[in-house]
């Protein structure tokens, strides 16, 4: 089965501003993602679109959720809390053995639930990007919400992450909805189908190529 790709658009060097404010960054130049699917489930899945630009000093990623019931678990700040609310992801490992890969799960308050990972589930929560590697907002919309965030070019480079212009990444979001007698329950949208049969994101299949259009580094 063929690897699906994204293409990053690039930026010119010294054209962005990105203390601007939410939603004024140069989004219409990005090329829009919207080939979301739940692979586990017949029913519609919420629309989501994912955009994402790059120039020498950051990635810079955008996601779009439709949502007309957003779910927030705001019972604290930890760990449990974000990863039982509506969020979205990005992975980005070294390699297909995922030994490591990166993980950044945000729900809609821009609250982060990052951590490292290697394969079968072992998570590293003590471990998470640092401010000056990683950069998010968010924003409720009539539609749902949006989450803006930058990652550096150079946390890419120092965790061999970035190679040749390439970065294998998955793109993720988890959509709780409220069940009779079980109360809220995720569905699990992706953007590359891992072709298993229960929801797995933690898995080789799972990631997809951003390839960087032409640029300086």
């Amino acid at each position: 089965m063929a690897t699906s790709k994204y293409r990053v658009r690039h930026l010119p060097q010294n054209v962005i501003d990105y203390s601007k404010k939410f939603g004024e960054f140069p989004w219409i130049q990005a090329n829009v993602l919207v080939d979301f699917k739940n692979p586990w489930s017949s029913k519609k899945v919420p629309n989501t679109e994912f955009r994402a630009l790059w120039d020498s000093k950051n990635l810079y990623f955008r996601f779009d959720a439709k949502d007309s019931s957003i779910y927030i678990n705001e019972n604290d700040n930890s760990v449990e809390s974000i990863g039982s609310s509506d969020r979205v992801e990005i992975f980005f490992r070294k390699n297909k053995d995922l030994d490591p890969y990166y993980c950044m799960e945000i729900d809609p308050k821009a609250r982060i639930m990052d951590f490292k990972a290697r394969p079968n589930r072992n998570f590293n929560f003590q471990w998470s990007y640092t401010k000056e590697h990683l950069k998010v907002t968010s924003q409720m919309t009539e539609k749902g919400y949006s989450v803006e965030g930058t990652v550096s070019i150079k946390f890419l480079e120092n965790f061999d992450l970035l190679h040749n212009g390439i970065i294998e990444t998955g793109i993720y979001r988890a959509k709780y909805i409220k069940q009779k007698g079980t109360g809220y329950q995720p569905t699990w949208i992706t953007w590359i189908d891992p072709q298993v049969k229960e929801p797995d994101f933690h898995i080789p299949s799972s990631f997809g190529i951003f390839e960087l259009e032409k640029g300086e580094l």
